[in-house]
């Protein structure tokens, strides 16, 4: 499998070269600044399931990464990010023009390489990129009279777990596993890509800057209402810090540096946050039940553990 990993560096690198010079340069730049490589990760664990040596297995996991890559120079233009995985993002190092252009470049470069995959890997990575859209689309316009929290987790599910769900799906169809076993790989990527985005948010608020990468609070101080906010605003316990919470998580982004620490100190205490963390849980509890169909090899017990490892990396 680790095989499969350093092919995906090899080929991510070479399938983003353009004629243009600064096209080149401004395409590589998240490519060379690393990340987790989780979509090609699930690619090969599921491709174990199959053939892992079929010739389109890594270009299967090639065109999963650059989709993500694709999304990540838009989201920075939409965030106005100045810093993504510890250096420069593109729109602040090349304009918001240049960003949004490369991350269409990438796009097209995904589709390039499906095209090779035949119609069906088409048609999957095209819907999967209308499921991106609509996510980012709801994000942005916000509930609109929904459920908060319904809306929130319809969001990552779009945006984060429909990209997951098609390479766990890829791995199975280009390893040759059989359709149930495909199936299950994709129930399995979409749960646990929900499960794992929240986390995130989590860490956000419960870890040290040490664990998380990122200062501790960062979506409080931009406004950013991840679960465990939306499950304080919404509560209507009568204590006086959950009152006290609720009074300064309404007042919108936290640039107070004193109503900040004030607000993260009772998340970290908050029966939101401890809902919140219960709720990561259930997600990976779903997950590894959908793994029930496959086989019982080392590629299973890696996708258990990863289960594991997000409900443990909150507690």
């Amino acid at each position: 499998m680790l095989d499969i990993l350093e092919r995906v560096e090899t080929d991510l690198r070479a399938s983003v070269a353009s004629a243009d010079p600064l096209v080149t340069e401004a395409a590589r730049h998240l490519v060379e600044a690393g990340g987790k490589r989780f979509r090609p990760l699930l690619v090969a664990l599921g491709a174990q399931f199959g053939d892992p040596t079929d010739d389109q297995v890594v270009p299967a996991a090639v065109v999963m990464e650059l989709t993500h890559l694709a999304t990540l120079y838009h989201d920075d233009v939409m965030d106005e990010a100045a810093v993504r995985r510890g250096a420069p993002s593109a729109n602040s190092r090349w304009t918001n023009s240049v960003a949004i252009l490369v991350g269409d470049y990438l796009f097209a470069r995904a589709a390039d390489i499906a095209a090779e995959l035949g119609p069906e890997a088409v048609r999957l990575q095209a819907r999967t990129f209308a499921r991106l859209v609509h996510g980012q689309i709801a994000e942005t316009v916000g509930p609109r009279g929904t459920d908060p929290v319904a809306h929130y987790l319809h969001v990552i599910a779009e945006k984060t777990g429909s990209l997951i769900a098609t390479s766990a799906r890829f791995g199975g169809m280009f390893g040759g596993a059989s359709p149930e076993h495909v199936e299950a790989l994709a129930g399995y990527g979409e749960t646990i890509g929900v499960a794992f985005q929240l986390s995130d948010d989590l860490l956000d608020i419960a870890s040290e800057s040490d664990q998380s990468g990122k200062t501790p609070g960062t979506d409080l101080r931009e406004g950013v209402p991840t679960l465990p906010v939306l499950y304080a605003l919404g509560s209507d316990d009568s204590d006086a810090a959950s009152v006290r919470l609720r009074e300064i998580l309404a007042t919108g982004p936290l640039v107070d540096d004193a109503l900040h620490a004030e607000a993260l100190g009772l998340l970290r205490e908050s029966p939101a946050l401890k809902r919140a963390r219960e709720t990561v849980r259930s997600y990976a509890e779903d997950a590894r039940a959908r793994l029930a169909p496959l086989p019982r090899i080392p590629s299973r017990r890696a996708l258990e553990s990863l289960c594991d490892h997000i409900a443990d990396r909150t507690s």
